[in-house]
């Protein structure tokens, strides 16, 4: 063993990784969703994002997401409107990207290197549509043991992702995965347009 002055340090015990599998969230704080898609705008899949986003936030979830412009923005603009908390991923190095929706602004100056803090961030995932962008968050959420809802997304198939029909339907099946952590199936839509308790 090396004594004092030998100029040898101790060695430093190894610590074990923190693990983060998808666990049941605490009841310490409120259930965190992604809502990833396309950046470019498209009128059909932003009404989508935008009825996300406002369910998400209805239902006290917070919503993250790359914090552009497309399905982004539109999902931040529902979540905004409905009193939710939207929290944007920048691949840039400067706040000021993020579309006017984003209430909490964090620059990574990663590039698409950035999906990866999105998903990490979430217990569970939509996605909304999507290019190879999205695609990349839907792997590397699976990857990362996220859920993933897709709605008029990748058609990857159960387990990879559960789809929905429509925004309620998508909201749900997230809610009832990143609180129980359970395996569902697509056809759960709530009743009468809102979101059931049981999911």
């Amino acid at each position: 063993m090396a004594g004092p002055g030998s100029g040898a340090c101790p060695p430093v015990p190894l610590m074990r990784e923190p693990s983060c599998e998808q666990t049941e969230p605490q009841s310490r704080r409120a259930p965190v969703i992604a809502v990833c898609g396309s950046g470019a705008e498209d009128a059909h899949l932003n009404a989508l994002a935008e009825a996300v986003g406002a369910l998400v936030a209805r239902q006290g979830a917070v919503l993250v997401c790359g914090g552009l412009g497309g399905v982004m923005a539109a999902a931040c603009r529902g979540a905004a409107a409905a009193g939710g908390l939207t929290v944007g991923i920048l691949p840039t190095a400067c706040p000021d990207d993020a579309n006017t929706h984003v209430a909490i602004a964090i620059a990574t100056g990663m590039g698409h290197a950035r999906n990866v803090a999105i998903v990490q961030s979430a217990d569970v995932v939509i996605a909304v549509g999507g290019e190879y962008g999205t695609l990349s968050e839907i792997a590397l959420a699976r990857k990362a043991g996220r859920p993933v809802v897709g709605l008029e997304s990748w058609n990857l198939g159960e387990p990879h992702l559960v789809r929905a029909s429509s925004p309620a339907e998508a909201v749900a099946l997230a809610l009832r995965l990143a609180t129980r952590n359970q395996p569902v199936t697509a056809g759960s839509e709530p009743h009468q347009g809102g979101i059931s308790p049981s999911c």
